[in-house]
């Protein structure tokens, strides 16, 4: 399960929100997952402070502080016992707003981190939100070849020896990019989107069987690598002939997926076989599912002429 500390939140975001530690040391290492939603519903990441629906990260502007500064001793009290009983990882206090010294005491008392930031408060929570939505992203591992075709990220996959890391290197010499080979991590960072990264240990390297080890940044230079891409396109490498390729319909209206961590990815089947050129057929491929993506689909076009040509025959 994706988790991370408050305390790393804090070294990665010190920085760019000119966040500052004011109490609460002891909870350094309260954890953010991206559970919380799902098993908690009422409980969300980062909003302002919120007693009836909490944050897991709770941010206090000007107009939180000047509330709270504005209650009597005891409702100060009484909205600080409410406020940590609650199952609060972190409060930021943005806007260089003064820190009440209840909350410096309710946090030290609870274990709570408490922060303070220079940046306004909606900039601070769109920063923490983006940055927690790719920290705490649902990931997998696939097996392939991801590369940068056209600016669509393509996946390539199919049983070993069916010539992935060629074709990748031949794509690769025409142009395009790559991103990760053999491992591939794979997160949902937001419902409908997948982003590909390669694990750092194979990192700019693809290996091709009979040459061994290439560092593709090396021989191509620093244009031929991506850090990352969205996943868009799977192109599956199978046999020509035999019963593999039997299912295939050759003017197939209703495009094939295969669903990764809940999201339908449209996947394609390529035969291989002698003579084919691979490279030509994955850009054309892309190509091809750009323009659907725009609307323009050639199998229905196709089909549309032929009905109208049989109409005109009768």
């Amino acid at each position: 399960m994706p988790q991370i500390t408050v305390r790393q939140l804090f070294i990665d975001n010190a920085e760019k929100l000119r966040l500052t530690w004011v109490a609460g040391q002891s909870g350094a290492n309260n954890l953010l997952t991206n559970d919380a939603a799902e098993q908690k519903p009422r409980l969300a990441l980062v909003g302002h402070l919120n007693f009836i629906h909490p944050n897991r990260v709770q941010v206090l502007g000007i107009a939180e502080v000047n509330y709270f500064q504005g209650l009597s001793p005891d409702a100060q009290k009484e909205s600080v016992q409410r406020l940590f009983a609650n199952e609060m990882a972190l409060m930021v206090v943005a806007n260089s707003q003064p820190v009440p010294e209840a909350l410096k005491e309710g946090a030290e008392r609870h274990h709570v981190p408490l922060l303070t930031s220079s940046e306004q408060s909606p900039y601070l929570m769109d920063v923490l939100r983006y940055y927690l939505s790719k920290a705490l992203a649902v990931s997998t591992h696939l097996h392939g070849v991801f590369l940068d075709v056209l600016e669509v990220g393509v996946l390539l996959t199919g049983e070993s020896s069916m010539g992935k890391s060629e074709l990748a290197l031949e794509l690769i010499s025409r142009g395009h990019g790559l991103v990760a080979d053999d491992v591939v991590e794979v997160y949902r960072t937001n419902p409908e989107m997948l982003e590909g990264r390669c694990p750092p240990m194979l990192r700019d390297f693809l290996e091709v069987r009979g040459i061994g080890v290439l560092n593709i940044r090396t021989i191509f230079g620093e244009t031929a690598v991506r850090p990352k891409k969205t996943l868009k396109l799977i192109v599956h490498l199978a046999k020509a002939g035999g019963e593999t390729l039997a299912p295939i319909d050759r003017l197939q209206m209703q495009a094939a997926t295969q669903e990764i961590l809940g999201v339908q990815v449209r996947k394609l089947v390529i035969p291989v076989a002698a003579g084919r050129n691979l490279a030509v057929l994955v850009e054309a491929a892309v190509r091809n599912y750009i323009l659907q993506l725009r609307g323009i689909d050639s199998t229905r076009e196709f089909i549309e002429r032929h009905q109208r040509f049989m109409e005109l025959g009768e």
